[in-house]
């Protein structure tokens, strides 16, 4: 089984001009860990994108990640939905 190879960084978490925006008080590392996990499931098989934003790929399907639009991706994601799961 060959290495899983690193294809990209994604910027996934939430600013804190988010939290400051929004002004509630929410779990900012439980929101990050849904919206990551959110972004998993929609990636293609062979791909995972890990807590420290680095996306890695297996590499029969490297090339198909390295042309993954994230912030289309990203975008997808109801973030609205996961703050409001996640609020204090």
């Amino acid at each position: 089984m060959s290495e899983p190879i690193e294809v990209g960084i994604v910027s996934y978490t939430l600013s804190a001009d988010v939290y400051e925006r929004i002004g509630a008080d929410f779990d900012p590392e439980a929101v990050d860990d849904a919206i990551l996990a959110e972004l998993n499931r929609n990636v293609p098989r062979g791909v995972v994108v890990h807590r420290n934003g680095k996306a890695f790929a297996e590499p029969e399907v490297a090339e198909v990640a390295r042309g993954i639009d994230w912030q289309h991706l990203l975008a997808q994601i109801d973030v609205e939905q996961i703050l409001a799961d996640h609020s204090r």
